[in-house]
């Protein structure tokens, strides 16, 4: 019998929607939690698990330390015994600012630098090849690569004279103070278009300076030096700290900005110094503008009997980052361009090289984002991680990761408050044999679509260059579902949210981006039907409508509509406690003793959108919120903040406002991420009855389910990065299974067992 000690063990967990689960984790195995959306694995592994993990490792710092870190109270449950330091990886964006790059976040920057300062002549110190040190960095744009611009064309309508409106900036509007310094000036015609004036005079309206101009008001005169138009934007603009305006005033001077390679630097970040040396007939910049494979390679290279043990550090931590999946990517790439896979795997490889055991890495959904072909990669990582000594945790849909798992935890039955149990424990066989709806997608196979749909006409592409592209010309068959696909790096969203949408800017992008809101938005105030439902609420009750927003009147005066009370002790952690007052339902009592048909507004927050659809029968409140159960939402509640949602959540939540939409075009990023096996069937009905409708659906992705039931596939590669951009295949899927030379079709005919 095995040790207690040997498992990791949680009695009555409560958090969220668990109900009261209680589980044994082995240790120093690979342990993956399966489930619907919403079925509550997120609520085991990341709210439990993980955050009791973190919160008693933060408790043995000291109280200074401590006030530095993250804060976390302590979890619903009533035991959660014998835990190991935690790693979490999740696909939460890596942070950092326009200085992170993939050399700085994953430190191997560091030494490249190191190994360049000894290989380069002349001979410098590290310091100089660092953009973030003042002695390396480019004086110009301080080191970031990019310089903001003033973009001339916006700004000025050469089809229109001054008279006409010719300056677009809001402040010189014909007749204000700042258009009479140019028309009252004497230095133009201003009946005169712009596109007529001759090099001096344009030179002078961008750029001159001198001379004196009176301009005035119905009460006032003044006398100001003239300043060429462009200039005096810049000048007052560009070197500014646009976070003090408003949010109009910034979007009045961003319109007017562009952002664009520094031309000093040429995006190399360094100063002339830094760039003129040289190992052999590379500058640093060289090095960390080639992908990671072909820096392999001149790294291999290196022979000086001291910078060789160097390289052959720095070519080890490369390889790991070729390992899994990302040698497309350069050190000099921007840690904000990356996806979310592609930030979760690149925090994976820090922690490849720690010599540390007897961790506990918590995982979330780590094939997001992968071809097929590289799930397997990702598999090794996992195992290597295992066999060094740690307990592997991961929440995953992937039937290739879930294969390679030790003991498999799956909750359910279904999502919300129809989840929140365990509804099978054991090893991947058992499941597949099991009788809920992950053994059941497990078991399915599903063959691919015929007859496909004929299409109504075609959306073309023409030589796009875009990053990795090589002149791709594509069409997307209009009416029907299309699939692009490819492994990752080949080229998919520089084609379709790149080149196609610039070529068909009226498309519908929806992106798994956060939803820009407040920390108090709520599904409900997203669809923006909470002013609705207040409505009917003062209605029935007759009473203002400002009482049913815990925002405003409404709000309980304990909390502010917070729902809890947060006591700061000093170097301690912030002590959060449930509002007594309102009992956490942001409410006065007064404020909920108004009902309509029964139910309390904090009573209606509370419900599941399938309750709330059954409840309000009022088409302005039934239609939109009938939306989320067609997205398969139906489990979120109307008060659920935002900020708890998944990437694959807030998509579909951004799909709802579409639904009902004719002849548009939608493109969706990975629109499977985050689901189930189940939830993909839901997923692909919605987009079938969208372009049943009238509508032209293309979607980013790898999942083969989908894919196998488009109508059209668009498939890139045949490989990552430099090796990539190229349109390998398109096709129906049928045609798909049949290709020998893709890669998705080789994933494809395993998939369907053909």
């Amino acid at each position: 019998m095995r040790n207690t000690e040997d498992d990791i063990v949680i009695v009555g967990a409560r958090e969220n929607n668990l109900k009261d689960v209680s589980l044994r984790l082995p240790k120093n195995k690979i342990t993956v939690f399966t489930g619907v959306s919403g079925s509550g694995k997120s609520s085991v592994v990341f709210d439990t698990i993980a955050v009791e993990a973190q919160r008693q490792l933060n408790g043995t710092f000291s109280w200074f330390i401590r006030n530095q870190l993250p804060k976390y109270q302590r979890p619903h449950a009533d035991v959660i015994a014998n835990l190991t330091s935690p790693v979490v990886v999740d696909q939460k964006p890596v942070g950092g600012n326009a200085r992170s790059t993939v050399g700085t976040m994953t430190d191997i920057y560091s030494s490249v630098r190191v190994l360049f300062s000894r290989l380069a002549t002349p001979c410098n110190a590290p310091s100089l090849y660092s953009f973030n040190d003042p002695q390396g960095m480019c004086a110009e744009c301080d080191g970031l690569g990019q310089a903001r611009r003033v973009d001339v064309d916006r700004m000025l309508d050469r089809s229109k004279s001054l008279d006409e409106g010719a300056i677009q900036l809001p402040t010189h509007k014909v007749g204000s103070m700042d258009w009479q310094q140019y028309a009252n000036s004497g230095h133009f015609d201003n009946a005169k278009r712009l596109s007529d004036y001759t090099d001096d005079e344009w030179q002078m309206l961008l750029y001159g300076s001198g001379g004196k101009v009176t301009v005035s008001t119905a009460n006032s005169t003044a006398t100001l030096n003239y300043e060429g138009v462009v200039a005096r934007f810049a000048r007052t603009n560009l070197k500014r700290d646009l976070s003090s305006l408003s949010e109009r005033g910034r979007a009045n001077v961003e319109r007017f900005i562009t952002l664009g390679v520094c031309e000093a630097c040429r995006g190399a970040r360094l100063n002339p110094t830094a760039l003129e040396a040289r190992a052999g007939s590379h500058t640093i910049a060289d090095w960390t503008r080639m992908e990671v494979s072909d820096l392999i390679e001149v790294l291999t290279a290196v022979d000086d009997p001291v910078a060789g043990a160097i390289a052959e550090g720095v070519v080890t931590a490369l390889r790991r980052i070729e390992t899994v999946g990302l040698g497309y990517l350069s050190l000099d790439r921007a840690t904000t361009s990356l996806s979310g896979g592609e930030a979760q795997r690149l925090k994976t490889v820090r922690h490849l090289s720690s010599s540390l055991v007897g961790m506990t890495y918590v995982f979330d959904e780590p094939s997001t984002g992968l071809h097929p072909r590289d799930v397997g990669r990702l598999n090794d990582m996992l195992r290597e991680l295992r066999d060094k000594g740690n307990t592997i945790v991961v929440v995953e849909h992937d039937p290739d990761v879930i294969a390679i798992a030790d003991h498999v935890v799956d909750m359910g039955p279904g999502a919300g408050v129809h989840g929140g149990e365990v509804v099978f424990e054991g090893s991947f066989d058992a499941l597949r044999q099991a009788d809920t709806p992950t053994g059941a997608g497990l078991r399915a196979i599903g063959g691919v679509k015929e007859p496909v749909r004929e299409p109504t006409g075609e959306l073309r592409v023409e030589n796009a260059a875009l990053h990795n592209l090589k002149n791709v010309s594509v069409g997307i068959p209009t009416g029907t579902l299309t699939a692009v696909t490819g492994v990752a790096g080949s080229g998919k969203s520089s084609l379709m949210a790149g080149a196609f949408m610039a070529a068909h800017p009226e498309s519908v992008f929806v992106d798994q981006s956060p939803i820009k809101a407040s920390s108090r938005s709520t599904p409900a105030s997203h669809l923006d039907v909470m002013d609705a439902i207040r409505k009917l609420f003062a209605k029935a009750t007759k009473t203002p409508v400002s009482l049913f927003s815990f925002n405003s009147a409404g709000a309980c005066d304990e909390c502010k509509g917070r729902g809890e009370i947060v006591t700061e002790l000093a170097y301690m952690d912030p002590v959060r406690t449930r509002c007594e007052a309102c009992e956490g339902r942001r409410f006065k009592d007064d404020v909920l003793a108004h009902t309509l048909r029964g139910r309390s507004i904090a009573d209606v927050l509370e419900m599941s959108a399938e309750d709330a659809v059954a409840f309000f029968h009022e088409p302005e409140v039934h239609g939109k919120l009938a939306g989320l159960l067609e997205v398969g939402l139906g489990y979120l509640t109307l008060g659920q903040p935002l900020s708890t949602l998944s990437g694959g959540e807030r998509q579909r939540l951004k799909l709802v406002a579409h639904l009902h939409r004719t002849g548009a075009v939608h493109v969706l990023d990975e629109p499977t991420t985050g689901l189930h096996m189940s939830d993909v069937d839901t997923l692909v009905g919605l987009l079938n009855r969208l372009v049943d409708r009238g509508n032209t659906v293309v979607v980013i992705e790898h999942n083969l389910d989908v894919v196998r039931q488009a109508d059209w596939v668009v498939d890139l590669g045949p490989d990552g990065g430099k090796h990539g951009g190229e349109v390998v295949f398109t096709g129906t899927p049928s045609d798909l299974l049949k290709d020998e030379a893709s890669v998705t079709g080789a994933y494809l005919r395993q998939y369907c067992g053909v």
